[in-house]
């Protein structure tokens, strides 16, 4: 059967850095105050005029050098974003003009911190039904954009920034031991929809508007949905937790990271965590995660990561892959 097989993988963050010191001269809050409640001492800020775009070509950039590819081979963009440049066209299309590809397809999806997921499950499926044979799936985000700066609960937790990965089409047996995604699930509750979600929009209110959140029903929502998920793809599988070599979760909270691998048992070192200097960069944390831990050795070729995410929606999602 044919798999989606990770070639490459890169990142970009924007130059300026915004510490939790920073931030305390603009919002009542205080290092430790954000430390204690999500574990992020820094963020990435976009600059004035940088564009989601922007991140995006730079992250596609870096997983294509990493896959020894060049950007014409690609048949298949698929950007997860819930901060386009654009209302439209798609941001996926900025980024296929400015690589110089002419051919294929390119479309974003938005499933907000769950994005990435989503987008990896897309590209996976058309791959397999033969509709490409290379693929770019990119996470990408300026949260900063529609962030209330004023709202010390939620202005202090997200950042910017891109990842990406190139999928290649290859033949496998059909089993646990092939290379490549091996098995993803998504899923969706409409009825959450004012636990985190953004007041604006062009139906609604003509406007981009600010990003709104209760973070104790999100955390609390978070942890059920996302052990579930992946213990849903275990059994999938026939594995138990200790199989898996890497978990490479959404960064959105230490606790919610801590919650979920006391529910399944997961030993913390196996948890790849990179939100204390990136914060929650919503569909662009998995990828941004992917690549800190396979270019500083950890994740290593043949290693079971598993990958999972909620954001607003509720959506929530899991990928099991052989790196």
């Amino acid at each position: 059967m044919l798999r989606s097989v990770m070639q490459g993988v890169g990142s970009c963050l924007p130059e300026r850095v915004l510490t939790n010191h920073d931030l305390a001269k603009l919002v009542d809050t205080s290092d430790e105050w954000i430390v204690e409640r999500s574990g992020i001492h820094a963020r990435h800020i976009a600059a004035d005029g940088e564009k989601t775009s922007d991140l995006a070509v730079g992250a596609a950039l870096a997983a294509l050098k990493h896959a020894g590819m060049e950007a014409n081979s690609i048949d298949l963009i698929v950007l997860a974003t819930s901060t386009p440049d654009q209302t439209f066209p798609a941001t996926a299309t900025t980024v296929q003009a400015r690589l110089g590809i002419t051919h294929g397809a390119a479309f974003d999806v938005q499933a907000v911190c769950s994005g990435f997921i989503y987008a990896l499950t897309t590209a996976d499926a058309l791959i397999r039904c033969g509709h490409a044979k290379r693929a770019l799936v990119i996470g990408a985000e300026t949260f900063s954009r529609i962030l209330d700066w004023t709202d010390r609960s939620t202005c202090v937790l997200f950042g910017d920034g891109a990842g990406a990965v190139v999928l290649e089409a290859q033949q496998g047996d059909g089993t646990i031991a092939d290379r490549g995604i091996l098995t993803s699930r998504l899923h969706s509750d409409g009825r959450y929809n004012d636990k985190l979600y953004v007041d604006g929009g062009p139906s609604s209110t003509k406007t981009v508007g600010y990003l709104r959140m209760e973070g104790k029903e999100v955390f609390r929502h978070a942890v059920t949905n996302i052990a579930a998920v992946m213990d849903e793809v275990m059994q999938e599988m026939k594995l138990t937790p200790q199989d898996i070599q890497w978990i490479v979760p959404h960064q959105a909270n230490r606790r919610i990271l801590e919650g979920t691998a006391r529910k399944l048992n997961i030993p913390a070192d196996r948890i790849v965590i990179t939100l204390d200097r990136h914060g929650n960069t919503s569909a662009a944390s998995i990828p941004l995660a992917l690549d800190t831990a396979v270019k500083d050795g950890r994740i290593q070729r043949g290693d079971l990561v598993l990958m999972e995410a909620m954001g607003g929606g509720f959506t929530w999602g899991a990928a099991l892959a052989r790196w």
